[in-house]
């Protein structure tokens, strides 16, 4: 006979549990019915009776037929259910009144389990006793209804109240079911069933207890700075769920070792390239861009040398462009490779963005741009390094007076806003240019890279680097209808 695995075992053991369970659970249920039965007769005619004296009671202390006395009615009910626990009741009548909502004349729960007597008629019961005295209005007979929910059961009675005519005494319990008569053979059923079940789990005990011993075994093999961890063989545990899993987890120790070696070797090689990869690049764009300029200076320098003096004279300024263009991007370039260093101070907004404004309007005005400049007040100054920010919004202008089309605008703006980091100085610089592919929004502000054929690639890093060093942030804003640069950063960091 094949001999079954440990975990088959175990599930077989759980499924036995399982059915077991479900038996002891169908003794009670066939307990507590049989008993419901035989408890809701006793109920009723517990409550009938209470009903009876209620309405006996009211009727032979009222001296006057016909007239509704509610303080004799809480007496009656008072005196007369405090002597059977667990009843409620109270008076109804047809003729409802403003004051008697759904007819209900009097109430009273003396046996309550509460604080005081209950006065406040149960909701969710009001159906099933409206339902009874209804029933009694129209027959003019007692009439008893309950309602079962799973093992208990309410209970309502209502009978008329002699010589006061709509008048009607109702009374209130529940049944809840013992075990019955089939108690004792229940109980006996049950206790064998439990007893086995001891039994039962008494071996599952020991079995778990095994089979968590050999799981602690493993769990330390593969805990931090374990065997497992640490690329040694794991021992086998003699368990034949768990051997598959040990056997499978040193094939995977061999593999990972060989596959570490390997990445090692390659990582190795991928560094050497990348370095290789990175130096090309950056040689070739610091070539373009110093290989331009170094060519109009040549052509311009021949061309004078050829003219006359007039002709030498322009073409020594645009040699002086050039060279101020090779500053520039060597400037640049250095300010990527090099920590910037901040002067910061107070800075009055209005004035300062008046000299940043002043150098581009000549720019503006050849190309017909509105240039204009917004910003906000506050009781303090903002703190920041003047001329490096000077630099970055100096960029960020000259880059959107090349998009923007003539006739078109340029908008400078530095807004005081508040954040949960506190207080926020936000700059924008805004134009009603093509805007930026979505392409090249990812990678905009990285080194080199532009949309701008005469280009550098270096500007909006160097804004990104400058906004950093402020603890701030540079981006471009999300707007369809025009093009939004942002630098953000703290109102006053220091």
């Amino acid at each position: 006979m094949p001999r079954h695995s440990f975990a088959t075992q175990l599930f077989a053991l759980w499924i036995l549990v399982a059915m077991l369970c479900g038996l002891l659970a169908a003794s009670v249920w066939l307990a507590l019915s049989s008993a419901l039965g035989e408890r809701v007769e006793s109920a009723r005619q517990q409550a009938a009776a209470a009903c009876v004296a209620v309405a006996s009671r009211y009727d032979a202390s009222m001296q006057r037929p016909g007239e509704a006395n509610i303080d004799l009615m809480h007496a009656v009910l008072d005196l007369v259910l405090i002597r059977t626990d667990g009843i409620e009741g109270g008076f109804w009548t047809q003729e409802a009144a403003s004051d008697t909502p759904n007819g209900f004349l009097a109430y009273a729960f003396p046996t309550y389990e509460g604080s005081g007597v209950k006065r406040d008629i149960p909701e969710a019961e009001t159906p099933l006793i409206l339902r009874t005295l209804h029933n009694v209005a129209a027959t003019g007979q007692m009439k008893a209804d309950d309602v079962s929910s799973g093992a208990d059961a309410v209970i309502a009675v209502a009978c008329p109240v002699p010589h006061h005519t709509g008048l009607i005494a109702w009374t209130l319990t529940r049944a809840r079911p013992p075990l019955g008569p089939y108690g004792e053979k229940a109980a006996t059923i049950l206790a064998s069933i439990l007893v086995f079940i001891v039994v039962l789990t008494s071996l599952l005990a020991l079995a778990f207890r095994r089979w968590k011993r050999n799981l602690t075994r493993l769990e330390r093999a593969l805990a931090a700075n374990g065997a497992f961890e640490q690329g040694k063989q794991l021992e086998l545990l003699g368990e034949r769920d768990l051997d598959p899993i040990v056997e499978a987890l040193n094939r995977y120790v061999e593999r990972a070792e060989r596959l570490k070696r390997e990445a090692s070797e390659m990582a190795l090689q991928l560094a050497r390239a990348e370095r290789f990869s990175v130096l090309g690049k950056m040689a070739a764009q610091i070539a373009h861009e110093i290989r331009n300029p170094a060519g109009a200076m040549r052509l311009k320098a021949e061309n004078a040398l050829a003219g006359d003096e007039a002709r030498r004279e322009a073409a020594l300024k645009i040699i002086i462009e050039q060279v101020g263009r090779i500053e520039s991007q060597l400037t640049s370039l250095l300010a990527l490779t090099q920590p910037i260093a901040l002067d910061p101070r107070e800075v009055d907004l209005g004035a300062w963005l008046d000299k940043i404004i002043v150098v581009h309007e000549s720019r503006a005005e050849d190309r017909q741009i509105e240039l204009r400049i917004e910003f906000d007040t506050a009781a303090t100054p903002p703190v920041f390094d003047p001329a490096q920010m000077a630099r970055a919004l100096d960029n960020l202008i000259v880059n959107a007076l090349s998009h923007a089309p003539s006739g078109g605008f340029v908008k400078v703006a530095a807004r005081h806003t508040q954040a949960d980091g506190g207080e926020r100085l936000r700059f924008e610089v805004r134009d009603n240019g093509p805007g930026v592919k979505a392409s090249e929004r990812k990678g905009i502000f990285e080194p080199f890279v532009t949309g701008r054929p005469d280009g550098s690639g270096l500007g909006l890093a160097v804004v990104r680097e400058i906004a950093e060093a402020h603890g701030g942030q540079a981006f471009l804003a999300d707007d369809p209808h025009t093009t939004c640069f942002v630098i953000d950063l703290p109102w006053r960091p220091y």
